[in-house]
């Protein structure tokens, strides 16, 4: 029900999202990314595209590049493979609008953790797996708390704190705050 409300709402942006991501150069509007969902069932992810054809494939460079050792990679500031209207997209979260449709295929939930790609989850010890007991979320807490300017381990820590403290008053607090922090675009890139 709130999907289909969110999409029917969020409709005239998503259009000009559209028209945005095609004016911005070659590629498809939308991206879809396998991603790891409920119980590690995988599903296809779909999002506004918000870089340029092909990104994927530098994936490891990037890793390499941050010279970070953690094999959990989210997101780099200043991705050079992120188009100049993707990072205005990113900035307000319009590239994930299209993850209600996951919502609506049962794929997804509106709140839980982020979605992981399999390299990530792959490398869970038990303790992330937990991670992987609710459907991947929209939004979550840490997207609440901090997005992209967290750690790694704090990120983590507060899906799994989600997940083991779940609550229905709990969801509607961080779909709150999420309009809030969307809204001011901190941590976002």
């Amino acid at each position: 029900m709130f999907a289909t409300l969110a999409l029917i709402v969020a409709a005239p942006l998503m259009i000009l999202a559209a028209v945005g991501v095609l004016l911005s150069g070659p590629g498809p509007v939308v991206y879809t990314s396998e991603r790891i969902g409920l119980n590690g069932a995988t599903f296809k992810m779909i999002k506004f595209r918000s870089m340029r054809p092909g990104a994927d494939q530098h994936v490891g460079q990037l890793i390499e590049a941050s010279g970070d050792e953690n094999p959990l990679f989210f997101k780099v500031k200043d991705d050079p493979r992120v188009t100049p209207f993707g990072r205005i997209m990113r900035k307000f979260s319009i590239d994930e609008l299209p993850q209600f449709f996951n919502v609506l295929r049962g794929e997804m939930s509106v709140v839980g953790p982020r979605p992981q790609v399999r390299r990530e989850v792959d490398s869970y010890d038990d303790l992330f797996r937990r991670r992987l007991a609710v459907k991947p979320g929209l939004t979550g807490l840490w997207q609440v708390s901090g997005r992209s300017d967290l750690r790694i381990e704090d990120a983590v820590r507060l899906d799994l704190t989600y997940v083991e403290n779940w609550s229905a008053i709990q969801d509607l607090m961080i779909i709150a705050k999420t309009i809030k922090t969307v809204l001011r675009s901190h941590g976002a890139y």
